[in-house]
C-alpha cells in the first residue's frame, strides 16, 4: 500500500513536470512557427539588419526595437546593480531589526505595484527631469525608461541578494572576526565572493524583468521605432513596446509576423538569460 502511494505520488510529480516542459516547448514552436513566417515576405537579413522599423512602408528591421531594449537594460544594469548590492548589504550587516523590517516592507511594495503606476510615476516626475536637466524635447527616451526600470527592478534584486546573504554560514563571519578582520573586509573579502553565484543570479533575473517590462517602458520611452536610437536622452522604442504598441493594429500579414517574430526573439533572450543564470551559479540558487 505505501509502495503504490509512492508511486502515485512519484507519477504525479512526473506529470506535472512534463506539462510544465511541454508547455514550454509548445510556446516556443507555436510562438517561432508563425513568426518564421516573416521571412515568407522579406529576407532575414534585412529583417536583422535593417535600422527601420515603418509600417506603413511595410520596412521591418529590428534593430531599432532591439538597440532600444539593449540599451534601456543595459543603463538598468549599471545602476541598479550595485545598489541593490549596497541596499541588500545595509539590510543584512548594518540595519537594526526595526530598520531592516521597514526596509523589507518598502521592497515588497515596490513589487506589489502595478507597472502602469511605475509608467505614471514616470510621467509625472522622471519626464520632466529628463526635460528640464538635458534640455531635450519631450524628455522620453531611454534614460527615462532606464531610470523607471531601477525601481521596477530593485525588489527582484535586492529580495534575492539578500537571501543570498542571509543564508551564508555564519562560521564565514565568525572566521573572519577571528582573524581581525574589518566590517568592510570582511563583507568585500569574504561575504560577497561568497555570495557570488546568487548575486549573479539577482542581476541576470533583474535584466530580464528589464528586457521584459512592457507598459511602464511604453508610456516613457518615446515609441520612436524609424530610427536606431543616436542618443540616450531621445524617443526610442523596446521589444516589448513595439508589440503592445502596434499588434492591435497590425492588419497585415507581414506586420503581424514580423511583430510574432520580434516575440520570439524576446523569447529567445528570456531562456538565454535563464540559461545564463544556471550556466554561471551551476545550479547553487536552485539548491540553496
Amino acid at each position: 500500500m505505501v509502495l503504490k502511494k509512492a508511486i502515485l505520488i512519484q507519477s504525479i510529480f512526473f506529470t506535472a513536470a512534463a506539462i510544465l516542459v511541454l508547455a514550454g516547448l509548445a510556446l516556443m514552436i507555436f510562438v517561432g512557427s508563425q513568426g518564421l513566417h516573416v521571412f515568407s515576405y522579406m529576407n532575414p537579413l534585412e529583417f536583422f539588419t535593417g535600422t527601420t522599423w515603418d509600417q506603413n512602408s511595410e520596412t521591418y528591421g529590428v534593430l531599432p526595437l532591439l538597440a532600444g531594449s539593449l540599451a534601456t537594460a543595459l543603463i538598468t544594469l549599471l545602476i541598479s546593480a550595485p545598489l541593490a548590492i549596497l541596499v541588500a548589504l545595509f539590510m543584512v550587516e548594518v540595519a537594526s531589526p526595526p530598520v531592516r523590517q521597514v526596509m523589507r516592507t518598502t521592497v515588497e511594495l515596490f513589487a506589489s505595484l502595478p507597472s502602469v503606476i511605475y509608467g505614471l510615476l514616470g510621467l509625472v516626475i522622471v519626464v520632466p527631469w529628463v526635460r528640464q536637466s538635458f534640455h531635450t524635447g519631450l524628455g522620453k527616451g531611454i534614460l527615462a525608461a532606464s531610470i523607471v526600470l531601477v525601481f521596477m527592478t530593485q525588489p527582484t534584486m535586492v529580495a534575492i541578494t539578500e537571501d543570498t546573504l542571509r543564508a551564508l554560514p555564519k562560521a564565514l563571519r565568525e572566521g573572519a572576526w577571528g582573524l581581525g578582520a574589518t566590517r568592510w573586509q570582511m563583507i568585500w573579502g569574504v561575504l560577497l565572493p561568497a555570495a557570488r553565484p546568487g548575486i549573479l543570479t539577482a542581476v541576470i533575473l533583474g535584466m530580464g524583468r528589464a528586457i521584459g517590462e512592457t507598459m511602464a517602458v511604453q508610456m516613457v520611452i518615446g515609441n520612436i521605432t524609424a530610427r536606431v536610437p543616436k542618443s540616450f536622452i531621445t524617443g526610442a522604442t523596446t521589444m516589448p513596446a513595439a508589440i503592445v504598441t502596434q499588434l492591435p493594429e497590425a492588419t497585415s500579414p507581414e506586420h503581424r509576423a514580423a511583430l510574432i517574430m520580434v516575440g520570439f526573439l524576446l523569447l529567445l533572450i528570456t531562456f538565454a538569460l535563464i540559461a545564463t543564470v544556471r550556466l554561471t551559479t551551476g545550479g547553487a540558487g536552485a539548491r540553496r
